[in-house]
């Protein structure tokens, strides 16, 4: 895969433009200032920096222009064949939108499809890689959580998949209820953030399971076969796919079960399901989507016995000017936390309806992550009614942003 056969080669071929999926992040490493190149999907080579020195030159590579026209535009302080050295190299990291950086997502995606086991994405970036100081890890997070009385009759957990460390009280709280609870059979309806990459592969596809062992240090998690088989006949009706690439980077999946793992230590088996986007309910609120999620719950609400817990994977609004708001983030929050404070009545409420309505209001304009994965599970159980836990407001004041995020037992 790492064979630069689609290099760029010749001075008069135009320089594919860099990815819009990267986020270019100025840091400083021992007084020097670099770029970090971060890149959501795991394409690029790990920890790809460059010296912030050559940010005239990236500017230039939108795709129009040449490594000869380049040259001319910065006077000839870069001559032509530095500038395609400079190319190559980032074409060799994956970093340009070339034919060979297509060719490598796809390979990376369809061997991925073909594996039978997922690996932690996170481990050793969130959490501990380590089991034993995973372990130890966990534990000191639930010593810290309050002692709640017994609840009865507990069927879902609403909960985060914020970053550990930011949101670790708050799963604690969550996932601290559930430890009297021994469950035979996990459904984790979880949002999907990736499925945007690969937007012609799932088209008319909002539901995506994977029947591969799911993996944390220490720990493994078979799935579900026959809930699967029954999912898969008539998957086109229900707008189901086994075609599992957008669980590969997922985060959103791997966190619940890295606390299930820590509250319950009985073997269970999981039907781990990523749930797209639900975009077009803002606009027709009875059309092809609507019909497909209305088909899902019919076929999955059966297969729900006594003997499963569904956990809910979401977070709430993502706010100020890192997510595309022309105001920061301290200036939204009342409005935020307002619509936030409904968000969560109507969905502890189990009312579907009026939570369509409230984020159809303004096209969901506070980016809720965890409406898709939530929306689906109140469309399956539209009178149970749940218990918010908690909420909290995650301030990224130096980005002018925020997130916010919320549990709610059921």
């Amino acid at each position: 895969m790492e064979n630069n056969k689609f290099n760029i080669r010749s001075y008069t071929q135009k320089i594919p433009e860099i990815r819009h999926d990267l986020q270019i992040i100025p840091i400083q490493e021992n007084g020097r200032k670099l770029f970090y190149f971060h890149d959501a999907m795991s394409y690029i080579s790990p920890n790809f920096a460059l010296d912030a020195s050559v940010h005239p030159l990236l500017s230039m590579f939108s795709g129009a222009f040449n490594a000869e026209q380049i040259s001319h535009q910065l006077n000839g302080a870069v001559g032509k064949s530095d500038i395609l050295k400079f190319v190559q190299l980032l074409d060799n990291h994956r970093v340009l939108n070339s034919r060979y950086f297509r060719n490598y997502a796809e390979k990376t995606e369809t061997e991925f499809e073909k594996k039978s086991d997922r690996p932690p994405a996170l481990a050793g970036q969130s959490y501990p890689d380590d089991p034993a100081r995973l372990s130890a890890y966990l534990d000191e997070i639930f010593q810290k959580a309050p002692v709640f009385q017994k609840k009865t009759g507990i069927k879902a957990l609403y909960a985060p998949h914020i970053d550990v460390e930011i949101g670790k009280k708050q799963y604690a709280e969550a996932f601290s209820h559930l430890k009297p609870l021994k469950p035979g059979k996990v459904i984790i309806l979880a949002t999907a953030h990736y499925t945007g990459h690969h937007d012609d592969f799932y088209e008319g596809v909002p539901f995506i399971g994977s029947n591969k062992t799911f993996h944390i240090p220490g720990r493994s998690f078979e799935t579900n076969s026959d809930i699967f088989k029954e999912l898969q006949n008539g998957a086109d009706d229900i707008g189901f796919t086994l075609s599992d690439r957008a669980h590969r980077v997922e985060h959103s999946i791997e966190l619940h079960l890295l606390f299930a793992s820590a509250v319950w230590k009985h073997d269970f088996s999981i039907v781990p399901i990523l749930v797209g986007g639900f975009d077009e309910l803002y606009y027709h609120q009875s059309g092809d989507l609507a019909e497909k999620i209305n088909r899902f719950s019919t076929k999955l609400k059966p297969l729900i016995d006594d003997n499963t817990f569904i956990l809910i994977s979401g977070d709430l609004s993502h706010v100020g000017k890192k997510f595309g708001d022309s105001e920061t983030a301290n200036a939204l929050r009342e409005k935020t936390e307002c619509f936030d404070r409904q968000f969560l009545y109507f969905s502890a409420q189990g009312n579907a309806g009026d939570l369509l309505s409230l984020i159809s209001e303004n096209y969901d304009e506070t980016r809720v992550c965890g409406f898709a994965p939530l929306y689906s599970f109140l469309n399956m159980f539209p009178a149970l009614q749940g218990e918010q836990l908690n909420y909290h407001w995650w301030d990224e004041r130096e980005r002018e942003s925020a997130v916010s995020f919320g549990s709610i037992l059921y």
